[in-house]
């Protein structure tokens, strides 16, 4: 039994309390020095560089990791990761709770479905530079892992977390030493490149004349309703906060239990499957949301108990935290010589997004190209949320439809982007192959992706 003294009975509150305080003091920081405020960081990120930074001066001054002490419990860091892990499930799960009974045009469907096959198109061209970088090295340098590259588009393409698990993978599994925070950091590039960049591209559309307001930080303000008519009272016997965690912590721990069968039954994939864990959180949200709609339906519940405020406000947070998590967990330490070749990858990253999405935008969305490569540059180097600050800043009231196109492009990006999953768990392995597939998958995409101009034919 442990006593209420010991680190390990405060190590994980006191970990929680420094990431959620490192949030709150990014967001103070930012508000009082007006080039962090123009420059769209995240606070998030803003949170875990000083984390980062904190941490880089204790292994200085003391010679030991500083989430490595006993004030955070001795195992601090594999918390860090943990959080950061757990996070991007849970995110994921409030956000397939939110209500989106909107009913869409064939155009509108259309331009989501696009919009899907452009986020995966992008994964890829990520995914064949990265890669096609690093093998290159790794007939010149022995101490390269070939394949490491592919994690570019999982740490600018898909955020921290799924860089984390793709990095575990590779380290646990094919000895690539730093794995985790090389993918960490890639990561971490990616936000900043969505940040700097997108302050950049708006200074040209400002000096270019083709933005006629002036940024203004919060100038329009989106009031959302805490509850509808038919949703349960915001206040009543159980809080309405609670009954929403509820529904998220109950799909994820049917996700567990799913992973746990899948992992039982194909022991040789288990890695995969938990590395999966916001994929099959999705799944089980979907199916738990639509049976809870269906007993609405039948009127056997009286009441909507998911609100969409509320989880919203769930998946920010736990979004939040992961990003906070996933910086402050990179052991600068543990990557070497690995520095020079993470910059060249950002900036191959970097380039690559911003030619392929401008090009895009140009082409298949131009009544609103702008504010869709603003939208998709953000996402697809950041997070959603990089993407709606960008996309704020062009249009303040959404007058566009590029955020529901971010929004429910999720459905056939998911669908379309799963192969590279699989190809990336099998890349350390078969390098050559994976990387022909990548190049192959890429072209089959832009194929679909630019079918009405292919095919276009002239009516008679």
């Amino acid at each position: 039994m442990s006593n209420f003294w010991d680190s390990s009975v405060w190590g994980p509150f006191n970990l929680m309390a420094v990431l959620l305080c490192a949030l709150l003091a990014a967001s103070l920081i930012k508000k009082n020095i007006k080039i962090l405020e123009e420059s769209l960081i995240p606070t998030s990120v803003l949170g875990g560089t000083i984390l980062l930074l904190l941490s880089a001066v204790f292994k200085l001054c003391t010679g030991s990791h500083m989430f490595e002490s006993n004030f955070y419990g001795g195992n601090g860091a594999s918390v860090l990761e943990i959080i950061t892990y757990h996070a991007l499930a849970l995110g994921f799960i409030a956000s397939t709770f939110t209500d989106s009974k909107n009913t869409l045009g064939k155009e509108r469907q259309v331009e989501i479905f696009n919009t899907g096959l452009t986020t995966v198109s992008s994964y890829m061209i990520q995914a064949i530079g990265g890669m096609g970088f690093t093998m290159l090295l790794a007939k010149f340098m022995k101490d390269i892992f070939p394949v490491s590259g592919v994690l570019l588009c999982f740490g600018f393409g898909q955020g921290t977390g799924q860089a984390l698990n793709y990095g575990n993978i590779y380290e646990t599994q094919y000895g690539f030493i730093g794995g985790k925070s090389f993918g960490l950091t890639i990561a971490a590039f990616g936000f900043l490149c969505a940040s700097f960049g997108g302050v950049f591209y708006l200074s040209y559309l400002r000096r270019s004349g083709k933005v006629d307001s002036v940024i203004k930080r919060n100038a329009t303000i989106r009031t959302e309703k805490n509850a509808d008519r038919d949703e349960v009272p915001v206040f009543e016997s159980m809080d309405t906060l609670s009954v929403q965690l509820a529904f998220v912590m109950g799909a994820y721990l049917i996700t567990y239990l799913i992973m746990f069968v899948l992992g039982n039954l194909l022991p040789g994939l288990k890695a995969v499957i938990y590395g999966f864990n916001f994929l099959i959180g999705v799944l089980a949200a979907t199916v738990t949301k639509s049976f809870v709609y269906k007993l609405y339906d039948k009127k056997v519940l009286k009441k909507k108990y998911m609100n969409t405020f509320l989880m919203t406000r769930i998946r920010n947070f736990f979004f939040d935290l992961m990003v906070v998590a996933g910086i402050a967990a990179i052991q600068l330490n543990a990557l070497g010589n690995y520095l020079w070749i993470l910059i060249a990858l950002g900036v191959i990253g970097l380039v690559l997004t911003y030619i392929y999405n401008h090009f895009v935008a140009n082409l298949l969305f131009k009544d609103y190209s702008q504010e869709q490569f603003l939208g998709m540059f953000g996402m697809l180097c950041g997070t959603a949320s990089t993407g709606i600050i960008l996309l704020r800043e062009v249009d303040p009231d959404f007058n566009s439809p590029v955020a529901d196109n971010m929004v429910y492009q999720n459905f056939p990006a998911i669908l379309f982007g799963f192969p590279l999953m699989i190809l990336a768990t099998m890349a350390p392995e078969q390098p050559m192959l994976s990387f022909g597939i990548l190049v192959g998958y890429f072209i089959v995409l832009n194929i679909i992706l630019f079918r009405s101009k292919i095919f276009k034919r002239k009516n008679k």
